[in-house]
């Protein structure tokens, strides 16, 4: 896919309602965990930034959206991947299409990454 859009928004514009919907929804799970993040493409997906560092990605696949919190982010909740029956490797979790959005986890990742960058900073 050849990068023809500038935000999240556009990006989210590619794809069916249904998947639009859920690309909403995560992108608000994201934010309500820190109002300041800032929002932009990186590697060709909706991301957004923590004090200036990748803090996640996500993008929509065929049959799932893909969620990228980084290695430590996948390794700190691989139980609950597994729990969860998610697909995962080192860098990224598969939430399947056909389930809704596993939003609390998705929380919980995004403030173990604020923390993440945090303790690197001090």
């Amino acid at each position: 896919m050849t990068n023809t859009f500038k935000n999240s928004n556009e990006y989210f514009l590619l794809f069916p309602e249904e998947i639009q919907e859920k690309l909403e929804e995560l992108r608000k799970a994201i934010h309500t965990q820190f109002t300041d993040l800032e929002e932009y493409i990186g590697y060709q997906m909706p991301a957004f930034r923590y004090k200036g560092k990748p803090l996640v990605y996500f993008a929509a696949y065929k049959n799932h959206i893909g969620f990228y919190p980084g290695a430590e982010g996948i390794k700190t909740f691989e139980e609950d991947f597994k729990e969860g029956n998610y697909k995962f490797s080192k860098g990224a979790v598969q939430f399947p299409l056909t389930k809704d959005l596993p939003l609390d986890l998705v929380r919980r990742i995004v403030t173990f990454r604020i923390r993440e960058i945090d303790q690197k900073k001090s």
